[in-house]
Order: C-alpha cells, then sequence, then structure tokens
C-alpha cells in the first residue's frame, strides 16, 4: 500500500494515498481499533448539510471568500451523494465529543477540496471548520440526522402500515369475533374495532414521535467550545441554521441556549422515548397476528396470514409467522437501545456530554430498524391478513363470556352460576340457564343476540 504523509499539532503521520482523510482521522482509526461499528453514513450527510450550511453563513457574514465557500459547497455535495463514503472511517467507540469524526469531515473537505481547486485552497480547521467547534457540530449533526431519518423514512413507514389497516378495517366490517383480556374469553368484539385499536396505536405513537422533533430542529451550531459562541460571529448561530433549513426543507432553528444544547441530550431522550412507544406497540400488534394465526388448527386460527417460507427443516408443511418474530426482535433492540440512550444522556458532565457517539448510533439503529420492519411487516404480512370467519363464529358460540349478556335479565350471580354449570357439564349455556331454570328457552333466545354485544 502507498502512503501520504500528513501532520496535525502532534506531528507527521502516515495515511493510506488514496484516502482524503488527514492525520487526525488516522490517529483515531489506529487508537480506537474497538468493534465493527463505524459513525452512520446517515451522521456523515449530516454533517455535510453542516458544513455547506456553515460556509454559506460564513461567506454571507463576511469571514470566508466566494472561491473557499463554492469549493466546500462542491464537496459537501460529493458526500450527500455518496461519492465519498469509503474515506469515514472511524469508530463509533471514540473520543465521546466525536472530536475527530469532525475533523474527518473538516480534512476530506480540505483535501478533496484542494483537489478540485488544484491548490493548497483549504485548511481542515481554519477554513473548514470557521465558526465551529466540534463540541457544537457534533450534536448538531445528530440533530439533523435524527430528524431527517424520521421525517424522511419512518413517519412514511408509519403512514403506510396505518394505510393497509384502514383497509383492513373496511373490508373487515361486520365479523364479531371473541374478545380476550387476560388471555382469556371476553365478550365480544368487531374484528373492525379490534383492528381499529392497532391503527390507533401507530397514530398516537406517530403524533408522540412528530411531537418530539421540534426539540430535534434545535441546533448547537454557534456555541462552539463551551456554549459560548466563542470565535464565531455575530448572528452565526441564527444564519446557519436558517441556510441548514433551506438545505434539508425543515424547519431547525438554533438553540435558544447553547450551553444546555452542548451538555444536556434531553432530546434526544424525549425522542427515542416515544420511539420506544412505537416499539411497544409493534411488540403487541405483532404478538396479536402471531397468536390470532397460530395454529393451523390447534391453536386460535381466527386469522390467515401470508406463507412467505417454509417454516421447519424438519416438519414438512410447516409455516411459522417470520414477519412477527422479526418486529418483535426490533422493539428488544429499541427498548435496549433506550436504556443506552438514557444513560448516555445522565453523563454530561460540566459544559460537554461526552457519550454523544453512543447516543446517536442507537438513535438511529431505532429509526433505522422501525422502519424496516413495519414497511416489511406491512408488505409480507399485514396486507395479506384474511379473517377466518367459520373459526371467529365458531370461537364466538362457544364463548362461556357470553353469559354476560344474561346479566340484566338475571343478574351477575345468576349468570356466573349458568357459565360454571356450561363449562363443568360441557354443555351451552341455553342449557346451562334453562336447567337452573333461570330462563325459559324462548326467554334466553329472545335476549342472547351475541352479534349485538359489540
Amino acid at each position: 500500500m502507498e502512503y501520504k504523509v500528513e501532520h496535525d499539532s502532534l506531528g507527521e503521520v502516515r495515511v493510506p494515498a488514496d484516502r482524503y482523510w488527514g492525520a487526525q482521522t488516522q490517529r483515531s482509526h489506529e487508537n480506537f481499533p474497538i468493534g465493527t461499528e463505524t459513525i452512520p453514513r446517515e451522521v456523515i450527510r449530516a454533517f455535510a448539510v453542516l458544513k455547506k450550511g456553515a460556509a454559506f453563513a460564513n461567506h454571507k457574514l463576511g469571514k470566508l471568500d466566494e472561491k473557499r465557500r463554492a469549493v466546500i459547497a462542491s464537496v459537501c455535495d460529493e458526500i450527500l451523494d455518496g461519492k465519498l463514503d469509503g474515506h469515514f472511517p472511524l469508530s463509533v467507540w471514540q473520543t465521546g465529543s466525536g472530536t475527530q469524526s469532525n475533523m474527518n469531515v473538516n480534512e476530506v473537505i480540505a483535501n478533496r477540496g484542494n483537489e478540485i481547486a488544484g491548490e493548497k485552497l483549504l485548511h481542515p480547521n481554519d477554513h473548514c471548520n470557521m465558526s465551529q467547534s466540534s463540541n457544537d457540530t457534533f450534536p448538531t449533526a445528530m440533530h439533523i440526522a435524527a430528524a431527517i431519518a424520521i421525517e424522511d423514512t419512518l413517519l412514511p413507514s408509519i403512514d403506510a402500515l396505518a394505510a393497509t389497516l384502514s383497509r383492513l378495517i373496511e373490508e373487515n366490517e361486520g365479523i364479531v369475533k371473541t374478545g380476550r383480556t387476560h388471555l382469556q374469553d371476553a365478550v365480544p368484539i368487531a374484528f373492525s374495532q379490534e383492528i381499529s385499536g392497532w391503527r390507533a396505536m401507530l397514530t398516537e405513537s406517530r403524533a408522540m414521535i412528530v411531537q418530539a422533533l421540534p426539540f430535534l430542529k434545535q441546533l448547537a451550531l454557534g456555541g462552539t467550545a463551551v456554549g459560548t459562541g466563542l470565535n464565531a460571529p455575530k448572528g452565526f448561530d441564527v444564519e446557519v441554521a436558517r441556510m441548514i433549513s433551506d438545505l434539508t426543507g425543515l424547519d431547525f432553528v438554533t438553540a435558544p441556549n447553547k450551553f444546555h444544547a452542548l451538555s444536556s441530550k434531553d432530546e434526544m431522550v424525549f425522542a427515542h422515548g416515544a420511539l420506544k412507544g412505537l416499539a411497544a406497540n409493534m411488540m403487541k400488534m405483532a404478538n396479536d397476528v402471531r397468536w390470532l394465526a397460530s395454529g393451523p388448527r390447534c391453536g386460535l386460527g381466527e386469522i390467515q396470514i401470508p406463507a412467505n417460507e417454509p417454516g421447519s427443516s424438519i416438519m414438512p408443511g410447516k409455516v411459522n409467522p417470520t414477519q412477527c418474530e422479526s418486529v418483535t426482535m426490533v422493539a428488544v433492540q429499541v427498548m435496549a437501545n433506550d436504556t443506552a440512550v438514557g444513560i448516555a444522556a445522565s453523563q454530561g458532565n460540566f459544559e460537554l456530554n461526552v457519550f454523544m457517539p453512543v447516543t446517536i448510533y442507537n438513535f438511529l439503529q431505532s429509526v433505522r430498524l422501525l422502519a424496516d420492519s413495519l414497511r416489511s411487516f406491512d408488505l409480507r404480512c399485514v396486507r395479506g391478513i384474511k379473517a377466518n370467519r367459520e373459526k371467529m363464529h365458531e370461537n364466538l358460540h362457544r364463548s362461556l363470556m357470553l353469559v354476560t349478556a344474561l346479566n340484566p335479565y338475571i343478574g351477575y350471580e345468576k349468570a356466573a352460576k349458568t357459565a360454571h354449570k356450561a363449562f363443568a357439564e360441557n354443555i351451552s349455556l341455553k342449557e346451562a340457564c334453562v336447567a337452573l331454570g333461570f330462563l325459559s328457552a324462548e326467554k334466553f333466545d329472545e335476549v342472547f343476540h351475541p352479534e349485538e354485544m359489540v
């Protein structure tokens, strides 16, 4: 391998000749050979938006000339297009401020920019990091990446699954089935009502996630090292937030208190809590679906779901609810990530939180997993749900909890005796009620209508 020699304040470092990064990136790459997790691509692209916005703001405020602004913007566009993905190698498990990732972006922009310009035009610190510090750029990149991921990937996945459930509600109007509480038979429910509960879990979770977005759209940029804004020109924070808004199409604003923005990660905790709420709802929904589809002969069997692949290497013909299992595993991971995000956010000592890479890594993984799993669950499972009307009707009329319909006519205690007798003797509610002398056969038929109990 061929190398080039780069230097920083500690001296010279050998860097692979075909890489645009510099000395600080190389030092981090060598000093943290930990795990396989690298800084997410979403964060690198957020840095490109940030650096481009900062170049525009610095130019507008008279700090950066047009030639350098244009070259910085050009390289940032290449990063956004994915053309330079191989030049960001750093581990998540690095400095907790993300300093070397900020410098990684600065060095790539500078070296690639100088290549484009054909001259030594850009310095990673003086120009690419102008009016900035790692301490305010990394949390800014976190917020940009989180907001974009939610708006561009997660919300559309939620909306698509909710639309499928709306269709299923309409298609299953009029079907009455057994309701269940405590995993025991309960009073009847319309299948469309059960599905509407699933749909509402999505729409409520969506509303909670959207409620968290304004906090993620507050940017730390302009606070520089400790929140004072040292070396940033007056008005830079407001102008750069406006530029980033223009570049992303999202309404970012400057954080009202930069000391809070650098040292606290409560916005990430709040937003991830909403993601955990969605994960909890998806765990419940996926479990409902796979239990209702259990069988095909010895389970509940009240719905049918698509058969996507063989389910056993030894049992011929077995098909498993694999999409449901995938969703529940994602839910477990998101819940675990929430613990990591919360603990990391509690470590904002003095003027800086130094658990930022692990925070955004877990946050973006949660968004990515939820968006992907909702999309797959929708396409490969929920869209193919079919009600087994015969099984629903059979289970409904075998349920002892239909006796609840008799409460207004014979009272709770007599209704309970009717249910116990029917269960003990394996007879119908009607036979038990008549045998106990609580109602005549004719009166029972007159008042007992399970389909009307919903």
